[in-house]
C-alpha cells in the first residue's frame, strides 16, 4: 500500500489525484488530435467538479489555466485562450502605492486636509473665515471623539496652523478682521455623546447573607 505522503505532491489538491493522473497521461499522447480531444475531456470533468462557478464569465478561461498549471506548463494542445507561462504565475504584482497623508494628526481624516487645501486657495474675506470656522469646529469634534473630554480652542488653532503649513492662522485672521471665530462648545458639537476615556468604577459584588434557621 502506498501512502499519499510518498506520492507526488498535487499541484492543485482541490481536483484530486485522478484529475492529476489524467493530465499526466494527456502529456504522453503522441497524436495531437487525440491529445486535444483528451484535454477537452479533462476540461469537462473539471467543470463538472465546479458547477457552482459556471455563472462566472471567465469560468472556462480559469479551467484552461489550471489545466496548464497542473501540466507544469508542458502541454502542447490547442487552447481557446492565451496559454499562461510560468513567469506570469510566479511574477510579483506591482507595488501598490499606499496613500500617505496627515502623518501626525490622523484622527482628523483625509477630508479635513482636503478642506484645508480648499480654504488656502480662497481669497481672504468673510467666506473664507466661515469655511475656516467650519473646519476648526469639525477638527474640534473629531478631537473630542478620539482623544479627551475637553480641549482648549488654542490647541485646535495650533494644529490647524500645522496642517496648513502656517497658512491658516486663526489668531492672525481674527486680529486682521472685525469678526471673531468662536468655536462651538464640545457639547454642541458631539451632542453630549462623547464619553470619558477613564475606566468606570466597578460596583462591589452583592453578597447575600443567609440566616441559619433555628434548629
Amino acid at each position: 500500500m502506498q501512502y499519499n505522503t510518498l506520492r507526488k505532491k498535487l499541484v492543485i489538491p482541490e481536483y484530486g489525484r485522478h484529475i492529476q493522473k489524467m493530465v499526466d497521461y494527456c502529456k504522453t499522447i503522441e497524436d495531437r488530435d487525440e491529445r486535444n480531444d483528451f484535454a477537452q475531456a479533462i476540461i469537462s470533468v473539471m467543470g463538472n467538479l465546479n458547477t457552482h462557478l459556471r455563472d462566472i464569465s471567465d469560468f472556462h478561461h480559469k479551467l484552461w489555466d489550471q489545466l496548464f498549471i497542473m501540466a507544469d506548463f508542458d502541454l502542447d494542445v490547442d487552447s481557446p485562450f492565451p496559454i499562461p507561462t510560468r513567469e506570469e504565475l510566479t511574477s510579483k504584482p506591482n507595488r501598490v502605492k499606499y496613500p500617505s497623508y496627515i502623518p501626525r494628526y490622523r484622527y482628523y481624516g483625509k477630508n479635513i486636509k482636503k478642506m484645508i487645501d480648499v480654504a488656502i486657495s480662497w481669497e481672504d474675506g468673510d467666506e473664507k473665515m466661515g469655511l475656516v470656522k467650519s473646519i476648526a469646529n469639525q477638527m474640534k469634534k473629531s478631537y473630542l471623539l478620539w482623544n479627551k473630554d475637553t480641549v482648549d480652542d488654542k490647541v485646535i488653532y495650533k494644529e490647524l496652523k500645522d496642517l496648513s503649513n502656517g497658512l491658516l492662522d486663526i489668531e492672525k485672521m481674527e486680529s486682521e478682521s472685525e469678526h471673531d471665530i468662536n468655536l462651538s462648545s464640545g457639547k454642541d458639537l458631539t451632542g453630549g455623546n462623547y464619553q470619558s476615556r477613564t475606566r468606570p468604577t466597578r460596583r462591589k459584588p452583592y453578597k447575600k447573607i443567609y440566616k441559619k434557621k433555628n434548629q
